[in-house]
């Protein structure tokens, strides 16, 4: 019983995801992936914060659609394995499209 307890515990933990999306813009249906930026976190992050230009990445703040922070499956099997020590994140920035005139 402990065993399938175990088992069942762990599969939950390595399959848990999170993300936190910032829509900046609503309803921008052509908007397009701009910047991806791995964040490094220690000791799970506890009183770390880390920034992400987005007007930077854009070409300024009206350009900017949304912003996405992701622990993907892979971040969180190598926080598992570290013990939470070693804890990454990613950051994604998504920017409207504009039409180039010719």
């Amino acid at each position: 019983m402990k065993k399938a307890l175990f088992t069942i515990t762990l599969v939950i933990m390595l399959a848990g995801c999170a993300q936190q999306t910032f829509s900046i813009k609503d309803n921008v249906s052509n908007s397009s992936y701009r910047q991806k930026q791995t964040q490094h976190f220690f000791i799970s992050g506890v009183g770390q914060e880390k920034y992400v230009d987005a007007a930077f990445a854009c070409g300024g703040r009206d350009n900017v659609a949304r912003v996405e922070v992701q622990q993907t499956f892979l971040n969180g099997l190598l926080s598992l394995v570290t013990l939470g020590i070693y804890t990454p994140r990613e950051a994604r920035v998504y920017c409207t499209t504009q039409k180039v005139s010719p």
